[in-house]
């Protein structure tokens, strides 16, 4: 394959007739190679024939490239295929969506991995990248792109929005902690980082000398914030600490980035509160979120539901599993076995909140504890390999219970080969 052969040609100086000629009402494949300005995309047919590949600039094209496929391949039977390459394609797949155009997705690992596939050629530039998502396609290793529906849009944004304000609370308690090590290092021992009635004093006074200065409007003010759940002895061991505290003494400034620490912490905690509300409404109206959360929890199930849609949706649990990319690759050769490992394909963020769900229910769950410290002795002591087969078992019951099924834990071990159960 030559290096003629990727030659691209402008939008708007594509001779159409010509093109048309070439393609003689075959169907045909537009494969677009996505970026972030610059696009390019190849029409190709059955043969595996390009007959031009074409570019414009995103965005200002492409709604004329749209206008111009459904008015030059009219009456033909045409598709259009493209990676999802982070968001920079969504405006052209709403376009072709509306233009009611069939599009298929091209996963980039293949086109990746089939750089050297066509040609012998390892090297992989836009125009080839068109040409292989073409042949990806033909070959039926794309899938049909479907719109989401406007739950799981509306959930992915208030998650993202969740997680944003969790890391920024996050980088603020690292922060507080840091200048309070300086400034106050008794404070953090008597009442938690998070404590609204440490953070209230300290958006109030800032310092300990501050607090020193107002010792009776202090301690009101850790009453009237901590109410009944706090002791008076912690409130009059923290008004002690501030008069014998062996922190550095504050300056104006860095009081009032104490004051500023802590009122945003505060902040962040109302945000979360309220954003938090609304999901647990979303799980009392939605009868498929309230299944998932006594599997996995709240916050898991809205993941999972906005990342890969409903259970209900896969054929069998083998498929949820390997949309979740929690099914099993080996690569062994002659004499050499090589190990099972998970293949990670599909949302890692589904997976980050699965295995936070996989170690709550491994604390809190006796059997599940057993069977997993059995498993690890039986794999030579690795415990990693026990929590993602307790990430696989949560997803088969994930699956089950989508359709209706009462969740039993101890379904999914065999409770009589635990020799621990046993001797209980």
């Amino acid at each position: 394959m030559s290096k003629r052969k990727f030659r691209s040609t402008a939008l708007q100086d594509v001779d159409w007739a010509n093109v048309r000629e070439k393609l003689k009402n075959q169907p045909v494949v537009v494969a677009v190679d996505v970026a972030k300005i610059d696009f390019y995309a190849t029409l190709m047919t059955p043969d595996r024939q390009m007959h031009v590949i074409l570019r414009w600039k995103h965005p200002l094209q492409t709604r004329a490239l749209v206008e111009t496929l459904q008015a030059q391949l009219a009456g033909m039977n045409f598709v259009v295929v493209m990676e999802p390459t982070g968001t920079y394609g969504d405006p052209l797949f709403d376009l072709l969506h509306q233009a009611r155009i069939p599009v298929y997705r091209a996963a980039p690992n293949r086109t990746n991995k089939a750089a050297e596939l066509y040609d012998g050629v390892p090297s992989m530039h836009d125009a080839k990248a068109c040409y292989v998502i073409g042949r990806l396609h033909l070959e039926n290793n794309t899938e049909r792109w479907i719109e989401p529906t406007a739950q799981q849009r509306e959930l992915k944004a208030e998650l993202k929005l969740l997680e944003m304000y969790q890391e920024r609370s996050q980088r603020s308690l690292n922060r507080l902690e840091a200048l309070l090590a300086r400034h106050w290092p008794e404070a953090p021992h008597i009442l938690s980082l998070d404590s609204v009635t440490l953070l209230q004093t300290l958006a109030h006074y800032g310092s300990p000398a501050a607090v020193r200065a107002a010792p009776e409007e202090a301690l009101q003010l850790m009453c009237r914030t901590g109410r009944s759940g706090l002791k008076p002895e912690t409130s009059a061991q923290l008004l002690a600490s501030a008069e014998t505290t062996i922190g550095r003494a504050c300056e104006d400034a860095e009081r009032y980035l104490l004051q500023t620490l802590a009122e945003d912490l505060l902040a962040q905690r109302l945000a979360i509160r309220e954003l938090e509300r609304r999901l647990e409404a979303r799980l009392a109206d939605d009868e498929m979120l309230s299944r998932l959360h006594t599997v996995v929890g709240r916050v898991t199930a809205l993941m999972l539901l906005a990342e890969l849609g409903s259970p209900q949706d896969y054929p069998s649990a083998a498929h949820y599993l390997k949309a979740l990319g929690l099914n099993l690759k080996e690569r062994s050769s002659g004499k050499h076995k090589g190990q099972l490992k998970i293949t990670k394909r599909g949302p890692s963020i589904a997976r980050r909140y699965l295995y936070w769900a996989a170690l709550r229910w491994l604390k809190h769950n006796r059997v599940v504890k057993h069977w997993a410290e059995a498993k690890a002795q039986r794999d030579g002591g690795s415990k990693s390999k026990a929590i993602t087969a307790i990430m696989r078992k949560l997803v088969r019951a994930l699956w089950h219970v989508g359709r209706g099924a009462i969740f039993d834990p101890n379904r999914l071990f065999n409770v009589a080969a635990l020799p621990a159960l046993k001797a209980a």
